[in-house]
């Protein structure tokens, strides 16, 4: 350690004795005017505080039951992500797709798994444990030992009905590694009471992710979505609260009276004449009516003005949107405002959002269950080009979907008169925008198949033999004998001499 380093040890650690503080240069400071954390300004006594609102059940389950505004935060995500399905990328039959759909309705898969994204964004964390008839919840699941009929669906279970192995933790590599093993339901759960289940026979979903300290706080569980926005829950309901409050107070009327605290005092008839009195101004005064007092009495009225607070519940609305990530248009169903302002582009962006959170966190889950769900309808292993693609939260409107069909299919037969693309694989590219537009759905593997035996077309510019005018032409169309192929001169040659030699 050099001289001069064992010298600026030995200053902090006489500042650090001394109370004083050690200015840095990492941060603006001006001390003259109090700016800067660190100067001696307001600023210096802020800090953010510990308010672990997670570990409270009955909070966030009160707030859920009595704020609309917590409820939107919880479920509109929730139902985003489960309310358009998934699209099966397959040569399925359509009937066989159509089967698989009516058996995840029939035992509500995407309910359930809407219950378990709402109960891990409220509560921090859920699991959904795949029921499968005739198997023990214990044991590792292997999806190639579930026959026909045997899956039964999804149970949501939020993070207060289980417990998680916290001794017994995942060590294979892969995305479990450090997860519980099992999670033993509790006995007051509403189902599958004191069981254990094997970490690969459930979906677990946590709330928002939390570092790995605070993870273990809350046994190894994240964080509810209502935590971070609490701070700006709180002023929101005491501004919407208050300015219904003002609603009350919006016109005041005060009357003087002279002598009143006599009145009062005194009692008896005197006082029961002026709350007659009181009364009947009360009962019978209107915009139109006239109010009877005595000479020296006043009257007085005082009224209250609304300008500002719209602006001031809208600020707190938007940093309720922005914590949460969830527009204004659709969080509280306001109409954007502004010149051509249509919302679209928040709701592209927030529909991006809910992309990427089902493909980080119900992919999987979702891979999973569908793989059960055709080895239960079918009996058999699903095919090989097997995929799943989440639906588009954006809709498209008729003339939208028109527009894009006609636009597509044209550049798709363009292709095809050009020769760029042969049949069957036109016929691939129409079928493909069924997805997306549901035109050209009834291409089947048949028509296509059908394309493939089919003669492939004839060139641009070629004559097919035995048309008018190719009497006599050989195959290349010319009367060139050479044309023909390299023995066609050879063997009139020999045809002309043998005539000769006759």
């Amino acid at each position: 350690m050099s001289r001069q380093s064992a010298r600026r040890q030995k200053l902090r650690a006489a500042a650090r004795d001394a109370g004083v503080g050690i200015r840095t240069g990492d941060s603006f400071q001006n001390f003259m005017t109090r700016t800067g954390v660190g100067a001696g300004s307001a600023n210096d006594g802020a800090k953010y505080g510990f308010n672990p609102v997670s570990r409270n059940r009955v909070q966030l389950e009160f707030a859920y039951r009595s704020s609309w505004v917590v409820g939107q935060v919880v479920d509109t995500v929730a139902e985003d992500m489960t309310r358009e399905g998934v699209e099966i990328q397959s040569d399925m039959e359509p009937d066989e797709l159509q089967r698989l759909e009516k058996e995840a309705g029939r035992l509500g898969v995407w309910p359930q798994l809407c219950e378990v994204v709402k109960w891990s964004r409220l509560y921090g964390g859920a699991i959904g444990v795949l029921m499968i008839d005739g198997q023990d919840l214990k044991t590792p699941l292997r999806m190639a030992s579930v026959g026909k009929g045997q899956f039964r669906g999804v149970m949501p279970l939020d993070r207060w009905m289980v417990q998680p192995s916290l001794q017994d933790l995942v060590t294979d590599f892969g995305p479990g590694l450090g997860k519980p093993r099992f999670y033993d339901v509790l006995p007051d759960a509403s189902g599958l009471m004191g069981m254990r289940i094997h970490h690969s026979r459930v979906v677990r979903l946590d709330g928002i992710e939390l570092p790995y300290w605070q993870r273990i706080s809350e046994n190894g569980w994240g964080q509810s979505v209502v935590e971070r926005l609490w701070d700006r829950l709180v002023p929101f309901d005491s501004a919407t609260a208050g300015a219904a409050q003002l609603v009350y107070k919006a016109h005041l009327r005060t009357i003087k009276i002279e002598g009143l605290r006599e009145i009062i005092a005194m009692g008896g008839p005197a006082f029961n004449g002026l709350v007659a009195n009181i009364e009947m101004i009360r009962r019978y005064q209107s915009n139109e009516g006239l109010t009877l007092l005595d000479a020296k009495d006043e009257f007085q009225t005082e009224s209250y003005t609304f300008t500002g607070l719209d602006n001031v519940l809208l600020q707190f609305g938007q940093q309720i949107s922005g914590a949460t990530g969830i527009p204004l248009v659709r969080l509280f169903g306001q109409s954007p405002a502004g010149l051509n302002a249509t919302g679209e582009s928040d709701l592209r962006n927030y529909y991006d959002n809910v992309r990427a959170q089902q493909e980080a966190r119900l992919r999987a889950g979702v891979e999973r269950i569908y793989g059960l769900l055709y080895r239960s309808v079918f009996g058999k292993e699903p095919p090989d080009d097997w995929d799943i693609e989440f639906a588009a939260l954006w809709q498209m409107t008729d003339e939208q979907k028109a527009t894009v069909t006609n636009q597509r299919t044209a550049a798709v037969v363009a292709a095809y008169d050009s020769q760029i693309i042969d049949k069957p694989t036109a016929l691939r590219e129409l079928r493909q925008m069924a997805s997306t537009t549901g035109a050209w759905s009834n291409i089947t593997d048949e028509l296509i198949k059908q394309a493939e035996d089919e003669p492939p077309p004839p060139m641009e510019g070629d004559v097919p033999p035995g048309a008018p005018g190719q009497e006599g032409k050989n195959d290349a169309g010319s009367d060139d004998p050479s044309a023909a192929g390299p023995d066609a001169g050879q063997e009139k040659a020999r045809a002309a001499a043998e005539g000769n030699a006759g």
